[in-house]
């Protein structure tokens, strides 16, 4: 007989969830770094280029260092998110290693946000700053990374409030609670 409750799915990653982590991860880091290489060698620091005139006003491409963390927040402050992204990428696996069978979407969110954290990592440990480029006017300037860490804290949000709305829609099938009135209830 099992310990486990019998409505929660066993703890259930398997290599190939691990190989699903890896590669998102993977992918995010590549993508991340290649482009950030492709904006150092085009554009010098502060320059800005778009190759179409019309969305020049709602998007462009700028080349600016970030000392701080993800957006320009904090500027300055690099070896402090160097060490927070070391433990939120650790605290990530461990988590990761916990998942049920089946949470598609969560592994994807953590893989998009080991990713980012870790893309984010590299540029700090080799130059002490993160290469940002993607400019929205009236938005700090950011990168693949912060795009993707974003989306997969989003992924997350979206996967929390659905659960949320399941159990709430389950209940309320459920009707009214037994309140235990004590009616058939034996007294000792």
């Amino acid at each position: 007989m099992s310990d486990a409750a019998p409505d929660r799915p066993l703890p259930g990653t398997t290599a190939a969830h691990w190989l699903i982590l890896v590669t998102i991860a993977g992918l995010v880091i590549l993508a991340d770094q290649v482009t950030k290489a492709y904006v150092v060698a085009h554009l010098a620091r502060g320059e800005s280029w778009m190759p179409v005139d019309f969305i020049e006003p709602y998007f462009r491409i700028t080349h600016v260092r970030n000392s701080g963390a993800a957006f320009g927040i904090f500027p300055g402050g690099g070896q402090v998110f160097l060490i927070i992204a070391a433990v939120i990428s650790l605290a990530i696996l461990y988590f990761y290693r916990q998942l049920p069978r089946g949470v598609w979407l969560v592994r994807a969110a953590l893989g998009l946000q080991l990713g980012g954290a870790l893309g984010n990592v590299i540029d700090r440990v080799r130059q002490a700053y993160v290469v940002d480029f993607f400019h929205v006017p009236g938005f700090p300037v950011f990168n693949v990374a912060d795009s993707c860490i974003s989306i997969g804290v989003a992924l997350l949000a979206f996967v929390m409030l659905r659960e949320e709305w399941r159990a709430h829609r389950d209940a309320s099938r459920a009707g009214p609670a037994r309140s235990g009135s004590g009616e058939n209830t034996p007294v000792a």
